[in-house]
């Protein structure tokens, strides 16, 4: 038996405006939306283009659920992010600053071949080097 990973869950205070950033950040879609929960997923993904694809090799989904809650430490996990080497890093994080994402610092070395962020709620996440796999 495998099990697959099937979404990522993020608690914040506005799930709609979170998933909305997300899926703008990502090129993303959201399919569930109500002030409880929101669910999004590739923007590729449709019904017809998954039925095919093995069940553990469909990647996950992003969930938002409320929390009345505001974050006080840095993430125990957060997630990465990479471009593909026929992007330009520089402009992707420049795109998600405007989008709303802040640069922060959670300890990281100087000069790292990473960039720490944050989303308009503070959750952190990195966008790496560019990379072909």
């Amino acid at each position: 038996m495998v099990l697959r990973w099937y979404t990522v869950v993020i608690d914040c205070h506005d799930v709609r405006k979170q998933a909305a950033w997300w899926a703008e950040a990502f090129g993303w879609k959201t399919i569930i939306e109500t002030d409880d929960e929101c669910v999004n997923v590739p923007g590729w993904v449709e019904p017809d283009t998954v039925k095919d694809i093995p069940w553990e090799r469909i990647g996950p989904g992003m969930v938002f659920v409320p929390v009345p809650e505001g974050k006080t430490l840095k993430n125990r996990l957060h997630l990465d992010f990479a471009p593909n080497t026929s992007q330009d890093r520089d402009a992707e994080i420049a795109r998600l600053e405007a989008l709303g994402a802040k640069r922060v610092d959670v300890g990281q070395p100087e000069g790292p071949s990473w960039t720490v962020l944050a989303d308009p709620e503070g959750n952190e996440f990195c966008v790496l080097s560019s990379r072909d796999f």
